[in-house]
């Protein structure tokens, strides 16, 4: 195992020799995606506060390399991040350093926590350092929260967790809401703020990921929020709201978006794994050939004889994972109705079973939409401030990648000294 390591740590060196290093005014992110199925690494350009996509790798991951959503094997997961880096970097023609890592998994948790203060002065104006009490005050109870939550669900078992993102929702003084509170008076201050919390175990073995590709570790992002700053991008007068869905191969991610915010985020392992497994099993064939009947289906591959009983296997796994939508979109007791509009990014989502039944099934009238939802893929044209430069990063399967990318650009922005607006200073304090 050791001598694994060591070849690549050397494959990582080798990159870095291969590939021209950075100019000093330009600098390089990598976003890698370690999904179940793939891992996806993109090498983005960051020029005037946008991102230029200029690299593109992917390696297929092993059956046992994840588990649900989580790095099972240390070893095998760096050797198909080391394939994927080196494709993207080839492209690109540069060796980025700087990377963001999503995690993903049913122990991570993400949630808008609400707290009210009472100010002892409140004809005293609001200050940065009121703001950043309350803000710390806000991510220890979340984090408390996040704790009990996962404790209750590993039945009393205590487990270590980490901040992982952070991004304010709202506030309110004296029940008047603003957008920048520094320099209001009054007495009741309400903050709402988005945190999601990861188990440490999960975390370290992404920084180990990193520290045997060589790599800097800018951030580790929960990816449902990754894939919700994809679309939010940083117009305060965003009003979006919207249900995202990242079905990958080991779990469902879901965000909810309210005009413009991060309300919460679930997730539960169905993934496009358990559908071939559900195939697998019904048919008594190899999961090889069971994974190609599934991606068979869609595209109309597949022998007719065997299309009844393909459909009729998947359609369990189906039934199972629409419940599990329900339940988890159920959870978001705080809103006053979900958004009508639906959009999936991943690929589980490329199953058309999956999309004819949140399409056309009456699943939804069991949960406050006030309409029938729209459902539709998530297109690379509808990230916000990202281009593709390659032209292969084209459909849905790509939008979580490049969300970690819009979330390097965050770190990178609010982790120097710089900017002096009250929103920069702010974001800095979330992004500590």
């Amino acid at each position: 195992m050791l001598d694994k390591f060591k070849g690549l740590k050397d494959a990582a060196v080798s990159r870095v020799k291969t590939a021209k290093s950075p100019t000093d005014d330009t600098r390089y992110l990598v976003a890698l995606d370690i999904g179940t199925e793939y891992v996806k690494a993109l090498v983005g350009r960051v020029a005037e506060g946008e991102i230029e996509i200029v690299g593109m790798g992917r390696a297929h991951q092993g059956l046992s390399d994840m588990q649900a959503g989580a790095v099972a094997d240390i070893g095998a997961v760096v050797e198909n991040c080391d394939k994927a880096l080196n494709e993207a970097e080839q492209e690109a023609g540069v060796s980025a350093r700087g990377a963001i890592i999503g995690i993903a998994g049913e122990l991570v948790k993400g949630t808008t926590t609400t707290v009210r203060v009472a100010r002892k002065q409140p004809n005293k104006a609001l200050d940065l350092i009121e703001i950043e009490k309350i803000i710390k005050l806000v991510q220890q109870r979340a984090e408390a929260k996040a704790k009990q939550q996962l404790a209750w669900e590993l039945g009393g078992k205590s487990i270590e967790v980490r901040l992982v993102n952070s991004a304010l929702v709202g506030i309110e003084i004296d029940g008047y809401q603003v957008t920048s509170p520094i320099g209001f008076q009054g007495r009741d201050v309400v903050v709402q703020l988005y945190t999601a919390f990861a188990p440490l175990v999960h975390i370290g073995a992404l920084e180990r990921v990193a520290e045997q590709l060589d790599l800097d570790l800018l951030a580790v992002a929960a990816e449902p929020f990754a894939v919700a700053r994809s679309v939010i991008g940083d117009d305060q007068s965003n009003t979006m709201s919207a249900v995202l869905m990242d079905v990958g191969g080991g779990t469902t991610d879901i965000a909810v978006i309210n005009d413009g915010g991060v309300q919460g985020t679930k997730m539960f392992g169905i993934g496009g794994r358990a559908y071939t497994r559900g195939i697998e099993r019904d048919l008594a064939v190899e999961f090889d050939l069971a994974e190609k009947l599934k991606v068979g289906l869609s595209q109309g591959k597949i022998p007719a004889g065997k299309t009844a009983t393909v459909e009729k296997a998947l359609k369990k796994t189906l039934d199972v994972w629409i419940n599990g939508v329900e339940l988890g979109l159920s959870e978001f007791t705080k809103l006053d109705h979900l958004p009508h509009k639906i959009l999936l990014c991943g690929g589980g989502s490329s199953l058309d079973m999956l999309m004819d039944r949140l399409h056309d099934a009456d699943w939804y009238t069991k949960l406050p939409f006030t309409r029938k939802p729209i459902v539709q893929h998530i297109h690379p044209d509808q990230v916000v401030g990202i281009t593709d430069m390659t032209g292969k990063v084209s459909d849905h399967t790509f939008i979580t990648a490049m969300g970690l990318l819009r979330v390097g650009l965050d770190t990178v922005q609010y982790s120097g000294t710089g900017g002096n607006t009250v929103k920069e200073k702010i974001d800095r304090i979330l992004h500590v």
